[in-house]
C-alpha cells in the first residue's frame, strides 16, 4: 500500500508538468511563453499570470507582445484582482489603439470599475467613475454590440447613487434635521429627475420643509410656511397625477392657514 500511494503520487508530480521553478529559471523565453500559454488555456490563471509578467522583458518589442498583453490582463482579472487589471486594461488601450481587440479591452477597463464599485452606503467613487467610462464607451462605440450591456450598467450603477443618496436624506429626516433633508431631498430631484420616485422624493421636500416650519419659532412660522408653499406648487406643476396630491393639498392647505393666523398675530402685534 505504501508504495502505491509513493507511485501514484509521482505519477501526479510527472502528469502536473514542469514545476514553476524550473519555467521561471529558464532560460528560454519561448518555452516560458509555450507554458504561460498552457496555463491561461488551462484556467490556472495564476501561474499563468507570474510567467507572462517574468517574460515581458524579452517580448515587449516583438509582435507578440499584444497577445501577451492580452492574456497577462484575464490572467490577472480572472484572479478577481481588478484595481491591477483596470491597469492593464487600460495600458493595452494605450499601447494598441488601433488593435481589433481594443474596444473589448475599453469595455472591459470599464467593467472593472463595475466590479469595483461598492455597496450604495460606501464611497461612490468607483461607482463614478465606472459610470463615467461606460458614458465614454458608448458615445466612441455607439455601433457596439456591448452598448445594450454599458447601457444597462449604467442604469444600476446611477440606482446605486440614487439608493446612497435617498438613505441620506431620509437620515437628515429620520433624525429631525428637516431642513436638511429638504435641501438633501431637493438634491436627489435634481440629480435623479427621471426616477420613477421622483413623486416621492418632492413630497418628502415638502414634508421637511412643513416639519421645519411646523418647529419654528413664531417669528419664522409665516416664512417657512411660504417656502412650504412654494414646494407644494413645484409639485403640482411637475407631478400633477401623483398619487401624493392628497397629502401635498393638506400640507398646502394647513401652510395657509398657519400663515393667515400669524400673519393676523403680527397685525394685532402692530396695531396694539
Amino acid at each position: 500500500m505504501r508504495i502505491f500511494v509513493i507511485i501514484f503520487f509521482a505519477l501526479s508530480l510527472v502528469s502536473c508538468g514542469p514545476g514553476m521553478n524550473k519555467i521561471l529559471k529558464s532560460k528560454d523565453p519561448a518555452y516560458k511563453l509555450k507554458m504561460a500559454e498552457k496555463f491561461f488555456a488551462g484556467k490556472k490563471y495564476g501561474k499563468a499570470a507570474t510567467i507572462f509578467e517574468d517574460i515581458k522583458p524579452f517580448y515587449t518589442s516583438t509582435p507578440q507582445y499584444e497577445d501577451i498583453l492580452y492574456k497577462w490582463t484575464y490572467a490577472i482579472y480572472n484572479q478577481k484582482d481588478y484595481l491591477n487589471a483596470e491597469n492593464l486594461f487600460k495600458t493595452f488601450v494605450e499601447s494598441y489603439p488601433n488593435s481589433p481587440r481594443t474596444e473589448e479591452m475599453e469595455y472591459m477597463r470599464a467593467y472593472t470599475n463595475y466590479k469595483l464599485a461598492p455597496k450604495p452606503e460606501l464611497d461612490p467613487s468607483n461607482t463614478i467613475k465606472a459610470i463615467g467610462m461606460f458614458q465614454t464607451f458608448v458615445v466612441t462605440h455607439p455601433g457596439s454590440v456591448r452598448v445594450a450591456e454599458s447601457n444597462r450598467i449604467i442604469d444600476e450603477l446611477r440606482n446605486r447613487l440614487e439608493t446612497k443618496e435617498y438613505k441620506g436624506a431620509k437620515l437628515y429626516y429620520d433624525m429631525g434635521q428637516f431642513r436638511a433633508a429638504g435641501v438633501a431631498f431637493t438634491s436627489l430631484m435634481d440629480n435623479f429627475p427621471e426616477s420613477p420616485l421622483a413623486d416621492e422624493y418632492q413630497y418628502m421636500v415638502v414634508k421637511s420643509y412643513y416639519r421645519f416650519a411646523e418647529l419654528s419659532v413664531a417669528e419664522k412660522k409665516v416664512e417657512r410656511y411660504q417656502d412650504v408653499l412654494t414646494e407644494c406648487n413645484e409639485f403640482f406643476d411637475r407631478f400633477p397625477e401623483s398619487k401624493w396630491r392628497k397629502e401635498i393639498d393638506n400640507y398646502m392647505n394647513i401652510s395657509n392657514s398657519e400663515i393667515q393666523k400669524f400673519s393676523n398675530n403680527e397685525q394685532i402685534k402692530t396695531t396694539t
